[in-house]
Order: C-alpha cells, then structure tokens, then sequence
C-alpha cells in the first residue's frame, strides 16, 4: 500500500482561513484556531450589521422626514396617516430625500394630504 502524506491539503485550508483573517488583532491573524474562531465570528457580526444597517436607514428616514413634516406644521405620524389615507405611494426614503434635496415638493405634498 502507497503512503499518503495528508499534510499539503491541511497547510491550504489554514493559509487559505489565515488570509481570510489578514488584519485581525493579536493572535487572531496568527494562529489557525483562534482564526478559525474570529473569522466566525466576524461572519456573524456581519450578518447582524446587515440587518442593523436596514433599521438604522429607517430611524434616519423618520427623522428627516419628522423634521421637514414640523417645518410645515404637521407631525411625522399625521403625515403618514394621511399618506395612507390619500393612497400616496411614495416611500420613507423617497420621503427622505424629497425633504432634503427639493424642500417645496415636500411642501406641496403636505399640503395636498392635509
């Protein structure tokens, strides 16, 4: 029976997970196993950030929309409602930007749900 020396398939998997991790702090750009564990983890991390960062654009877009509703004397939640009641299909983002970037437009949208 031939001999079958396992070590070259190892040697790249662990090159191939310590690269992954290049720039990692201390040890765990370093040694295989604690680069195993943080490159596992920073895949979670991610995976939460991706969420996060959905919700995070939301709270913004209610925000400048909250403070271009007041300028023109309404509420966000009046806003909204009345967004809905008149069947208005425009989005908080589109919102967002209306608000900052053309400040009439938003006022006239007000104005025609009021």
């Amino acid at each position: 029976m031939v001999r079958v020396k396992r070590g070259l398939m190892t040697q790249k998997r662990h090159k191939k997970m310590l690269k992954a991790t290049k720039g990692f702090r201390m040890l765990n750009s370093k040694v295989f196993s604690r680069a195993k564990n943080a490159w596992m983890k920073s895949g979670l991390n991610a995976y939460i950030g991706r969420k996060q960062k959905k919700r995070n654009f939301r709270r913004l877009w209610t925000i400048r929309i909250n403070n271009a509703a007041r300028n023109n004397g309404t509420t966000y939640s009046k806003l909204i409602g009345a967004l809905y009641n008149k069947q208005v299909k425009l989005d908080r983002k589109a919102l967002s930007n209306l608000a900052i970037t053309n400040p009439n437009v938003f006022s006239n949208i007000t104005k025609f749900v009021k």
